[in-house]
């Protein structure tokens, strides 16, 4: 997640593109849903939905109720950053200036650019498949939260449970939206990968200036 302003100047002189407020909502959401999915994997393998269960070296919690517990913790985390970051966004225009407009025309332009290596990439600037992608796991984390909370109290929200197609489908439905993030997250780190520049200044909240307009060749 980054931030648009960044004061230029020359040489290697260090621009910030991330602010504060960013960088720490960023390094605590993927802490917590590292945490949400690895207990969450724990969950699934007590009363597995298809025929696979997680290894266990994969999971945490070490038995569900553990799991369970692992899974509110984070959960709690996850909602109370979250909702420091929405409030940063919107207050301070950082979703408006940063996200919007997602063209379609642009997407196709920039996916086409990012299969031959060839697409420009300004830090502190997002292109418009990053813009999908957020706006993707987005949507997402609110299926995930819906029908969360229709498997965890599904009397109390009961009208949720009953609008996804039931208890066992409103698992299923969880499942999907977690698999969604976890695709997320393993683009996500591609893209690091292939533009490594992008992750000091994720820690930092400065990158040189000679950084700007490199490629992913």
């Amino acid at each position: 997640m980054a931030d648009m302003s960044m004061s230029h100047g020359s040489g290697a002189a260090a621009d910030e593109v991330h602010p504060l407020v960013v960088r720490i909502t960023h390094w605590v959401n993927a802490f917590a849903m590292i945490l949400m999915i690895l207990s969450g994997w724990r969950i699934y393998n007590a009363s597995p939905i298809f025929g696979f269960r997680f290894p266990d070296q994969l999971t945490l919690g070490a038995w569900l109720g553990g799991a369970l517990a692992w899974h509110f913790a984070a959960m709690w985390l996850l909602a109370i950053n979250g909702l420091v970051y929405v409030v940063y966004g919107f207050a301070s225009g950082h979703f408006k200036r940063d996200f919007w407009p997602i063209r379609p025309v642009d997407v196709w332009n920039d996916f086409r650019a990012a299969l031959t290596f060839k697409l420009a990439h300004r830090l502190g600037t997002y292109n418009s498949v990053q813009k999908l992608l957020y706006a993707g796991v987005v949507f997402l984390a609110a299926a995930a939260i819906v029908s969360g909370l229709s498997i965890w109290k599904p009397v109390q929200f009961y009208p949720l449970t009953w609008l996804l197609g039931g208890y066992d489908f409103a698992r299923i439905v969880h499942f999907l939206a977690m698999s969604g993030i976890v695709g997320f997250l393993v683009v996500h780190i591609a893209l690091v990968a292939l533009v490594p520049s992008t992750f000091v200044p994720m820690i930092t909240g400065r990158a040189a200036a000679a950084h700007e307009g490199e490629t992913t060749r």
